[in-house]
């Protein structure tokens, strides 16, 4: 029987074929991916990348996806070819946050900061 970690990196591996194959693209974004959790609380979070990204004005793309060295941001760094999961674990050992905790973090911190954007549960995540 193979280890745990052999078939989750098993599953990441087919699961980026696939997406790559399919010429998935952020662009093409309806919904967060939410199927690393193992049960999730609550519904994918509806996000239509290019809508949110037209309607905030957003034109560069490490507005959101950030790139932190040694807790540095770096400005002019972008990991837009990378899954959020690539960096932040399910469950924070560091001193960087969680992957829900960085979703809502990016997310909401940056809704209330402009003024602009749902903040309650209910608003991203619809049953």
């Amino acid at each position: 029987m193979m280890r745990k970690s052999v078939r989750v990196l098993l599953i990441f591996i087919f699961a980026t074929m696939v997406l790559f194959v399919s010429g998935y693209s952020q662009e093409d974004m309806r919904f967060v991916d939410n199927s690393v959790f193992d049960s999730p609380n609550r519904t994918r979070a509806v996000f239509n990348h290019d809508e949110h990204n037209e309607k905030a004005e957003l034109d560069e793309c490490n507005e959101c996806h950030h790139v932190y060295e040694d807790g540095e941001l770096l400005e002019d760094e972008s990991s837009e070819d990378q899954f959020c999961s690539d960096c932040h674990e399910l469950v924070s050992n560091t001193d960087m946050p969680s992957l829900r905790k960085a979703f809502h973090k990016n997310c909401k911190g940056c809704h209330r900061d402009r003024g602009a954007g749902p903040i309650m549960c209910g608003e991203c995540h619809i049953k």
